[in-house]
Formats: C-alpha cells, structure tokens, sequence
C-alpha cells in the first residue's frame, strides 16, 4: 500500500498525526476515517488500507493526541482497560476541532478528487455524526456509535447524507438508544439507517470475537455502495 503518516495542523500552531492510505490510482474522494477507543492501531490502518484499495484517498487521525500521541492498543483485557480510560478522558468537542481540521486537509490535497466523508467505528461512529453536524462534511458513515442518542439535540444539524450501522443485539447500544435515532431521522431523506440481526457491537472487526464476516460484508458493500452515490 502507498500510506505513510502525515502531519495535521491545528489552528494554534500545534500538530497531530494521522495514518494517510491512497488509492492505487494515486487519487480519488477523501474519507475521514475515525478510530475506535483502541487508537489508530493495526486494525484501523488495515481497514484504511482497504478503504483505499476502494479508490479512496483514507486519513486515519489519532484522535487521542491530546491526550498520549500515538495510541495503539490490542483488543486483549489490558488494552481494553486502557482504551475505556482515553474515551472516558477524551474531550469530544475538541476531538471534533481536531476532525474538522484532517476534513479541511484533505480537501486542500490534489489527491483528494471528489467529495470528503467521515466513516467511524464505535466512538468513531459519534464522532462521525458529531462531524456530519459540524465539521463540513460531504456524508458520514457512522458504524454502531454509541451515545448518539444523547446528541440528537444536533440532528437538525445534520444536512449531508448519513448512514448508520446498528447491531440488533449490540450490548453497548440499547434497542430504545436505536429507536431514539430512528425516530429523529426517521423521516429524514439524507438518513438511512441499516440494522444488523444476531450481531453485537463490533461485528466489522476482525480482531474481535464479535466480528461477524457476514454482516462486516454487507455493511461494508452498503457503505461503498452510498459512498459511491454521494461523493
């Protein structure tokens, strides 16, 4: 693959970095993609990777910078403690700062040939809604995103194209925390919200004993397939 970290500038002079994946072709539409709590670890630049041998110019930002640069945990019960702690200690708004500034970065590269999307996993999956409200994208994938529900208070925000991921029996994401989402895109022509049956939170990692191959195929076809449409 043709990746290689890069820098990101913030508006205060200071820097971040993330995990930068092209396409073979060398250019195509941006994605945003954004970490689950374990940090920009093997999965996630694997998953950067396969996003960019679907065309996409993919940039991975380590969203726990402020906290410890470079975060890169295993899905083990020592790493998972770990992770739980950044998330609990993340500063969502400032993390959505950082997020707008990697959108605006890959709108500036010459490799960058289309629209910009965020597409995240778990925490990911907020901050990918987080950004469809405020962070100028072009349209959000947001994979089984936990707490969503307690930001609807932004979904009149949300006017880009938005897909969600849910998992029917996700043990993180209660079934009235989905309806709650439901309900307030429901009648939304932007939004389109796919639920998974028999699967739990984490079915698209393959590092995970929650990954389901079935549903990780069908939510990534469905993803490319709106990607796609409106990039």
């Amino acid at each position: 693959m043709n990746s290689r970290w890069i820098d990101i500038d913030t508006n205060n002079g200071n820097a971040f970095r993330g995990y930068l994946s092209l396409p073979p072709k060398g250019s195509g539409p941006g994605i945003v993609l954004i970490q689950e709590i374990w940090g920009v670890n093997s999965h996630i630049r694997a998953v950067a990777d396969q996003y960019a041998l679907d065309g996409y110019v993919v940039l991975a930002p380590d969203v726990f910078w402020r906290l410890k640069p470079g975060v890169d945990l295993t899905y083990d019960d020592a790493g998972s403690a770990q992770a739980f702690d950044y998330m609990k200690k993340l500063d969502f708004p400032m993390a959505v700062q950082d997020l707008t500034q990697a959108v605006n970065l890959l709108r500036g590269m010459p490799e960058v040939t289309g629209g910009v999307a965020s597409l995240g996993f778990c925490m990911g999956g907020l901050l990918s809604y987080l950004c469809a409200a405020n962070a100028g994208v072009d349209a959000a994938v947001c994979y089984y995103g936990g707490g969503i529900d307690g930001q609807l208070n932004q979904a009149g925000k949300v006017t880009c194209p938005i897909l969600f991921h849910f998992a029917e029996k996700d043990h993180y994401i209660t079934k009235s925390a989905v309806d709650a989402v439901k309900a307030a895109f429901g009648n939304a022509k932007n939004a389109v919200i796919e639920t998974y049956p028999d699967v739990d939170h984490g079915f698209n990692c393959w590092e995970r004993p929650s990954y389901d191959q079935k549903a990780s195929a069908v939510a990534h076809g469905m993803s490319l397939s709106f990607l796609g449409k409106v990039l």
